[in-house]
């Protein structure tokens, strides 16, 4: 590595990589090539064991070991949390997955620790709303001229499932989500003003893009209603109303399910509160009609599977018989 890499490298460092600026010079040719490795590669070494450290870095187990106590780690391990630590946000799903696949448990408990999880992330989010905030963000849906929501990774899915269950009540709203990215996302955010709203959503791991969408937005003078996980998220400085969703899960980044009832009953509330409500869903019911499959306008008959096998069994039969009989 060269002492511009290592510059670099320690741009923003954490306790590993200043220890290891520090000491460089004074380190032996071993734990120097260990250095090199660490600094060239901080986030794959933070996920390592010592065995794959080691082979990685192609060092002994014991000369890891000694690295990290010649920077002053009590050993690997106290070395490792804290290159983890610079990184916790992004590597906590890692951690919590590496713990959780070391305990011995069946689908059916995995399935159901799950179940138990998402039920408590949708009690938490409860108990977040506040009588305000909810008021205060059906009432900037309503007013905004246009609604624009935004959204990456699996945020993108909930943008859509949100601008379709609003799609009814409100004026103009669409999910720049997913068509074209955040380009084309940046390209529509060009001709916001005041009367606009953009509702981004973000949960751990942050996606870089949506905030920096919303920061353009917010100088395009557009209202924020951001929906996010907890006070510490990045939308929180940028949005005029958040409202929280907890997100929590063992096996994953985050958990897609108290977000999405979050949504949901937003969405209800803003049909509860909007003008003509009824008379707008009646109409957009009518208006999908052709595309709703109703079972007494078929022109095909629906045949089930049973009487589907049975009809391939008797032309199989046939087929056969008429074998026979041409030999």
């Amino acid at each position: 590595m060269t002492q511009q890499q290592k510059n670099i490298s320690l741009q923003g460092a954490g306790a590993v990589a200043q220890a290891v600026g520090k000491l460089y010079a004074q380190l032996s040719k071993s734990h120097r090539k260990t250095a090199d490795y660490v600094l060239g590669n901080p986030f794959r070494a933070a996920t390592m064991t010592i065995d794959e450290l080691s082979e990685a870095a192609g060092i002994s187990v014991a000369t890891a070991n000694r690295f990290a106590h010649a920077l002053g780690f009590d050993g690997y391990a106290s070395f490792r949390a804290a290159l983890v630590s610079d990184f916790a946000t992004t590597l906590a799903p890692v951690e919590k997955l590496r713990n959780e696949v070391q305990r011995a448990a069946t689908s059916a408990e995995i399935m159901a620790a799950a179940f138990d999880s998402d039920i408590a992330n949708i009690e938490a989010t409860r108990r977040m709303l506040t009588a305000s905030d909810c008021e205060a963000a059906v009432d900037m849906i309503l007013a905004a001229e246009r609604i624009f929501i935004t959204g990456f990774g699996a945020s993108a899915y909930l943008a859509g499932l949100m601008a379709h269950a609003l799609e009814p009540y409100v004026r103009t709203v669409s999910s720049v989500a997913l068509a074209g990215g955040p380009s084309q996302a940046g390209r529509q955010f060009f001709k916001l003003d005041n009367r606009d709203l953009v509702i981004p959503m973000v949960f751990p791991r942050y996606a870089a893009d949506t905030v920096w969408l919303t920061q353009r937005a917010v100088e395009k003078g557009a209202r924020i209603l951001a929906i996010t996980d907890s006070p510490g998220s990045p939308l929180v400085p940028l949005a005029d109303v958040t409202i929280y969703a907890q997100t929590d899960r063992k096996l994953s980044p985050t958990s897609d399910a108290a977000a999405l009832i979050l949504i949901q009953a937003l969405c209800d509330a803003v049909a509860h509160r909007a003008r003509r409500s009824v008379q707008a869903a009646s109409q957009m019911a009518e208006f999908v009609l052709p595309w709703l499959y109703l079972p007494q306008q078929q022109q095909r008959p629906v045949v089930s599977k049973a009487a589907g096998r049975a009809k391939t069994a008797k032309t199989a039969k046939d087929v056969s018989t008429r074998r026979k009989t041409k030999a």
